[in-house]
């Protein structure tokens, strides 16, 4: 069964928080762990109308964030997807990869030419995926990120559209 994915809502925010807090790991995150989920996960920093979610059986199993990677006129035709997670339990089952793809149709909807995103080097799982979907790797930062006690590379990665 393929997830539905949709916009999220104001009251997914409980839902997302978990997963956030559930699937923080070094090999992807570049916040410190969190203690607890956030609290309300929608805050001024985050906005429902910048997220999709995947939803199968009234249940939350991942989301994705697509955003305007910087708010000038010169970069309006760039989103940036900003975010993904997918719960553990949800994993190979292609949930990422439709939420990866509702990221392009996204981004296609509101005119983008471009879609970019940014990866920790060591995170092959993630760099296969984008791979697979069409994404290059555009630029490396070496060492630009120091995470559980390790410098590694930032990866930019990014397709046409």
């Amino acid at each position: 069964m393929r997830p539905l994915i949709r916009p999220a809502r104001h009251g997914d925010g409980a839902a997302l928080a978990r997963i956030d807090f559930a699937t923080w790991s070094p090999l992807h995150a570049v916040t410190e762990r969190p203690k607890a989920p956030a609290d309300p996960f929608f805050d001024g920093h985050r906005d429902p109308r910048e997220h999709l979610v995947a939803e199968e059986d009234g249940e939350l199993l991942g989301y994705a964030v697509v955003r305007r990677p910087v708010p000038l006129p010169a970069f309006a035709h760039v989103r940036q997807i900003q975010g993904l997670a997918v719960r553990e339990e949800a994993r190979g089952r292609g949930v990422a990869r439709a939420l990866l793809r509702a990221c392009v149709a996204e981004a296609r909807a509101q005119d983008a030419r471009r879609l970019t995103l940014r990866v920790l080097g060591h995170n092959a799982p993630a760099r296969a995926l984008y791979a697979s979907e069409g994404f290059r790797v555009e630029g490396v930062l070496p060492g630009e990120v120091f995470v559980a006690g390790t410098y590694v590379d930032d990866v930019l990665m990014g397709r046409a559209l």
